[in-house]
């Protein structure tokens, strides 16, 4: 079964902050939600995928793993001892049960089912339940990434037009990239989960093109080609996900936004982007 980016989590140490940043990037964000394990967000939403730019907001309820239980609080708490950016690849859900079964079929670790509900503030002020169904894998050669699906119990509630216009014209995740001292593994872990074909597209980059954007895995000299001195030497030693790109209506005027609000533009092949400074430890290309 093929499969779509669902959305990005963003880990960030002071989610107000990061609000406002995404903010002055352009985006329009929803009002800050709290899940019952301790981490809190808030939302850039798009057509059917959206970043989800996330915080440890109350540590005193985050469980932790036990066995085959995989605890998303602890996961991104830890992240952030060390960084900010992005920590999680979500992959869109029809049925949990048939992506369970799928990546087992595959040799995927697989951890156990996890549901749970949070409030969503709505743009008329007031609030509604909103849950899903998580399907959590890992893979012990990515240990600094995690993935998972995402099944939304009440879609109509959760998606808001007017949280999907957003002034740098963002209108959908395009690419997400991952850095990898060995692409073919880290591939083939990827086109496992997406349940997409690998496909060679240059010297050291292989991609996943999903049902909604593609996953672009890249050697560290690959991904030195295409942004010079966005991370150093021993950031890139090790798998990690180094950014993502948003498909704009005008990158150009997506620039010059990103240029008036004070942040340092850099051009290449790909488009404008922002380097990890100021993207909160990811590189954003505008595309």
């Amino acid at each position: 079964m093929s499969r779509g980016i669902d959305h990005l989590v963003l880990c960030v140490n002071d989610l107000k902050k990061a609000r406002e940043t995404y903010a002055a990037m352009g985006f329009t964000m929803t009002p800050q939600a709290q899940h019952p394990f301790g981490t809190g967000n808030t939302l850039a939403q798009f057509d059917g995928c959206f970043l989800e730019v996330l915080a440890v907001t109350q540590p005193e309820d985050i469980f932790e793993h036990d066995g085959d239980t995989f605890s998303f609080p602890a996961f991104n708490r830890d992240y952030l001892a060390d960084r900010e950016g992005m920590s999680m690849l979500v992959l869109d859900s029809e049925d949990e049960t048939a992506d369970r079964a799928e990546y087992l079929a595959s040799g995927l670790r697989v951890h156990s089912p996890f549901d749970f509900q949070r409030q969503a503030k709505q743009p008329d002020g007031g609030s509604v339940t909103v849950g899903f169904s998580l399907t959590f894998v890992t893979d012990p050669a990515l240990p600094d990434m995690a993935f998972f699906t995402c099944k939304q119990w009440r879609p109509e509630l959760f998606w808001k037009p007017d949280y999907q216009r957003h002034a740098n014209g963002a209108t959908s995740i395009k690419d997400v990239f991952v850095v990898s001292p060995d692409i073919t593994s880290g591939a083939a872990f990827l086109s496992a989960f997406a349940g997409a074909p690998i496909t060679e597209t240059a010297q050291g980059v292989d991609t996943i093109a999903t049902q909604r954007g593609d996953l672009v895995v890249m050697t560290p000299d690959a991904f030195a080609a295409r942004f010079p001195g966005a991370f150093t030497d021993r950031e890139t030693s090790t798998p990690f996900f180094a950014g993502f790109s948003i498909a704009c209506k005008d990158p150009d005027k997506t620039a010059h936004l990103w240029q008036n609000a004070g942040l340092e533009v850099h051009t290449g092949a790909d488009g404008a982007w922002l380097a990890p400074s100021a993207g909160m430890g990811c590189v954003i290309v505008a595309t």
